[in-house]
């Protein structure tokens, strides 16, 4: 019977973003094979973390251009970014715990291309005048990645409801934390 590499890495994934200190033996449990059988897909755990990233890879881009980052204002577009990234918010999570595995080229050019384009999303917005021009492009794209994984964690965990994952996200990283006047 041949193993279906995608519902092992979807299985992996499920389970890895929930625990993600889970034994090769529980994720070939999760995907329903035996553990030699997890071993010839994915000779061990660094093998199977880095397939899970080209997944997230794929998936961030699909959400990027589900997004349509060139549309409307840049606040629209970051309102509809961090909703698409939501279906991948926990892979995205484990994948922002387990960074310090991503050494190859490959990996850092998928991450590096998506960061460009988040980055250029935050820079169009400080050129447009919505976003503050004292925080870098980067740094915004480092604190959404932040927001999107504790956002992930919050949710999993049953701390936040999973309607907020959004709206919390957005709000806090375009409004901040500081209370405004009413007007």
């Amino acid at each position: 019977m041949a193993v279906d590499r995608e519902h092992v890495l979807r299985s992996a994934a499920a389970l890895l973003t929930r625990r993600s200190t889970a034994t090769m033996d529980e994720v070939a449990k999760a995907a329903g094979i035996s553990r030699a059988t997890l071993h010839r897909q994915f000779a061990g755990r660094d093998v199977l973390v880095r397939a899970l990233e080209d997944l997230g890879i794929q998936e961030c881009e699909a959400a990027l251009d589900a997004a349509r980052l060139d549309e409307d204002t840049a606040r629209e577009a970051v309102r509809r970014m961090v909703g698409e990234f939501e279906g991948s918010a926990a892979l995205m999570a484990f994948l922002y715990t387990e960074n310090q595995l991503f050494e190859g080229e490959e990996q850092n050019e998928g991450w590096a291309r998506i960061d460009a384009r988040i980055a250029a999303l935050f820079r169009r917005g400080q050129e447009s005048g919505e976003f503050r021009i004292d925080l870098t492009p980067a740094w915004l794209t480092e604190a959404l990645y932040g927001l999107i994984a504790s956002g992930a964690w919050a949710v999993t965990e049953g701390r936040v409801a999973a309607n907020d994952f959004q709206y919390m996200i957005v709000e806090l990283l375009l409004g901040g934390a500081v209370r405004r006047e009413e007007a």
